[in-house]
């Protein structure tokens, strides 16, 4: 092991025995009492030692026999300790891509804020290259979460859509003005190689055999049709259903930006319980849904598409994505993050599994809720961060460490 103290967290004294490790109240955390020499000493754990350097460093500061190791157990502990040389041996591969790893250190610096065991960063980034990823949609939100998975390090991100890419499609990010005109699944994959720091793989002949997201980790359905994205259709994602692939919805319609929900089949909310929850509220729903499919009043050729929301809706979706590559359960499992133009407001529409519905997910717990607990919400401000995400420095904090209020 050579002990790091993660560099993404500023480090500052808040008294003469105390020091405060981050600035935002998100990730910020106090240790103490902390003495002057071992204040000092903190300055040797840069990841260029291994313990018996920094034994040896210690005890040329006269530290007592046995403190750096409990320094480092506590360092550990809390959440504040990396290890440069950790992360097993795809982390040690990436180590020695030295150009890929330049681009992704600031992800890898993120990703250390998010987790707790020492090595455990590099070892979540290093496993995003083995991962697959399947975007439907090559609009201007679908082609920009392409772009943006692939340029966090996702090893092989797929576009499936019809059509030509048409200027409206145009998106910086996303599809770029030289594309126009050629298909758009095409233009979007290379689009999105375009972003990766490595050379994608090869595309298998697996990868051709799947166009039903089969086989992959995650599969983003990201419509540029405005109906499939305010009411998705359950038949278009029983085969994800059926094989157990997690999918997560975005899209924008009407100038509202959707994320939400992801599902974990059997697990969480679906689209099929999304709709029949919406039928239970408005019974009506379904013939509304079936004249809007039809095109039925539809007036205009084009979807209103913001270009600013529709970056804005990529670049969460994406976010969403790489949480639960990375390990964690998004907080849109069983709900819809929703944003509209012009206010800006961002609401959290939940779903509840439904017991209508055959994806099963009301046998794992999640039950029928009453129906006035539809039509709650709240606001990103609101929301408090998820337990399930939390640090396990939070519930195992060792002594004489605490939230910092910043």
């Amino acid at each position: 092991m050579a002990p790091l103290l993660k560099p993404a967290l500023r480090r500052g004294w808040r008294d003469l025995n105390t020091v405060q490790f981050g600035m935002t109240p998100a990730h910020a955390l106090t240790l103490g009492p902390m003495d002057t020499a071992t204040g000092s000493f903190l300055d040797l754990l840069n990841g260029t030692r291994g313990l018996e350097l920094l034994r040896e460093e210690a005890r040329r500061m006269d530290l007592p026999d046995g403190h750096v190791d409990g320094l480092v157990r506590r360092l550990a502990g809390a959440g504040l300790l990396d290890d440069a040389k950790g992360g097993g041996p795809a982390a040690d591969a990436l180590r020695r891509k030295k150009e890929v790893l330049d681009r992704l250190r600031p992800d890898l610096a993120s990703l250390s804020l998010t987790t707790s065991e020492p090595g455990e960063a590099m070892g979540r980034l290093a496993a995003r290259r083995s991962l697959r990823v399947q975007v439907r949609g090559a609009g201007r939100v679908g082609s920009m979460v392409a772009s943006l998975l692939s340029g966090a390090g996702v090893g092989e991100v797929d576009v499936r859509d019809v059509g030509r890419v048409e200027p409206g499609d145009v998106a910086p990010g996303g599809l770029p003005a030289e594309a126009v005109g050629e298909r758009r699944d095409e233009a979007a994959r290379r689009a999105a190689r375009r972003c990766a720091p490595d050379r994608p793989p090869r595309r298998s002949s697996r990868s051709a055999r799947d166009p039903d997201g089969i086989g992959y980790s995650l599969v983003i359905i990201a419509p540029r049709d405005d109906v499939a994205v305010h009411a998705p259709s359950p038949s278009a994602a029983e085969p994800l259903i059926s094989s157990g692939t997690p999918h997560l919805y975005a899209g924008v319609v009407e100038a509202t930006g959707v994320v939400g929900p992801f599902v974990l089949p059997g697990e969480t909310a679906c689209a099929g319980c999304l709709h029949e929850g919406r039928t239970d509220r408005d019974p009506v729903w379904p013939r509304l849904v079936a004249q809007w499919r039809s095109g039925l009043g539809r007036a205009r050729q084009v979807p209103p598409c913001d270009l600013t929301l529709a970056t804005t809706i990529a670049g969460l979706a994406a976010a969403h994505a790489l949480a639960f590559l990375d390990g964690r359960v998004p907080s849109s499992a069983g709900a819809r993050w929703e944003v509209s133009l012009p206010g800006l407001s961002w609401h959290a529409r939940p779903v509840w599994a439904h017991p209508a519905c055959p994806c099963g997910a009301t046998e794992k717990g999640e039950g029928e809720h009453p129906s006035e607990d539809a039509g709650s919400h709240e606001t990103m401000a609101e929301q408090g961060p998820s337990k399930k995400l939390r640090r396990k420095a939070d519930a195992e904090r060792p002594a004489g460490t605490r939230r910092a209020h910043v």
